[in-house]
């Protein structure tokens, strides 16, 4: 094995496993990733001026839409809460948590994965319910949000990608492409989702403190998030270059059923990064669509998996170790039961 392969695989332990047994880490992921990022490019000498300025400007759409919507959701957090708490007392809390993870799912195709994950940490934000239950929210609608934005190429990167690999001979790729072929198993994936939240997420006894009472978050806050999320989405695009030699060379080449589960790695990996390097024309439908599903559903196991996962995690200030609580068991029931469909 080439030394800088053994130096990778050092370093997506290191990203695994330090943010959960050291809290420093852990208090400091966005940091951390981009410091592993860095390390990842450096061994495998990728350094170079084009992964500079793709460093620099890819995050720069993500983090204004965050601020922009920060600010308008800090102007209209009273009357949102209100109408949220209205909306919870004529459909009750179970079926509204499901229908908000349902409908966020669906509608992040069209208004893509960031907009729905801004929605969905304000209307969390707002619930009068304990941290752990608001925790288990989020995680179940990431997943969701995750799965649906890949339904058109709007959603996010990943489904762009997908049908630009496939745009010619022989799948013809064009815009519905993953809507008409894999939309069984997303959209069944969604209302999973959803039915979930209705048997995991327990009405319980009511947060002291609700959403009406909370002070509006500071123009510094929304500042300081923002930076987070920039750091983040830096982090991300150097790992997921960084990682590429190991991504080419050992998991690009495996049998369906191996590359299925193999791109859990997409719970710390861009999983555009994987789209990228591993689907195209040569491969068979099945493992097109084992290779789909496994980095759509494993995204939402841990923060760095996805974008909508960071948003979240950043706007509620979830730790590494309170998302993998939930989202590892939860992501690997659910591959568990896809691959048995597969």
């Amino acid at each position: 094995m080439p030394l800088h392969n053994t130096g990778l695989f050092i370093i997506l332990a290191m990203v695994l496993l330090l943010p959960f047994l050291v809290k420093k880490i852990e208090e400091e992921l966005e940091l951390f990733l981009f410091f592993m990022g860095c390390l990842a490019v450096t061994i495998t000498t990728q350094w170079n001026a084009h992964l500079i300025k793709e460093a620099f400007s890819e995050p720069i759409k993500i983090t204004l839409a965050v601020f922009c919507a920060g600010l308008l959701f800090r102007i209209l957090q009273k009357p949102l809460a209100e109408h949220i708490d209205n909306m919870v007392g004529k459909l009750g809390l179970r079926f509204f948590i499901a229908l908000v993870i349902v409908v966020l799912g669906f509608l992040s195709s069209v208004i893509t994965a960031i907009i729905a994950s801004l929605v969905l940490v304000e209307i969390v934000h707002c619930l009068k319910l304990k941290r752990s239950a608001k925790i288990r929210i989020v995680v179940l609608a990431c997943f969701s949000i995750g799965l649906g934005a890949a339904l058109t190429p709007i959603g996010e990167p990943l489904s762009t990608i997908f049908i630009a690999k496939l745009r010619g001979e022989p799948y013809q790729a064009g815009f519905f492409f993953i809507l008409k072929e894999y939309g069984y198993y997303i959209a069944s994936g969604i209302i999973v989702f959803g039915l979930l939240g209705i048997f995991l997420v327990s009405p319980g006894r009511h947060a002291d403190i609700a959403c009406l009472k909370e002070e509006r978050e500071s123009i510094k806050d929304i500042l300081m998030r923002t930076a987070k999320i920039y750091l983040f989405v830096m982090a991300l695009i150097f790992l997921g270059r960084g990682f590429k030699p190991i991504i080419e060379e050992y998991i690009s080449r495996i049998s369906y059923q191996g590359l299925y589960w193999m791109n859990m790695i997409s719970a710390i990996v861009d999983n555009a990064t994987l789209t990228a390097a591993e689907i195209g024309p040569t491969l068979q439908p099945h493992q097109i669509k084992a290779a789909l599903l496994g980095l759509l559903i494993s995204g939402g196991m841990l923060i760095p998996g996805n974008i909508p996962n960071i948003i979240a995690a950043g706007k509620l200030k979830i730790k590494s170790s309170e998302w993998a609580k939930y989202g590892i068991p939860l992501g690997l029931i659910i591959m568990f039961a896809c691959f048995l469909l597969l």
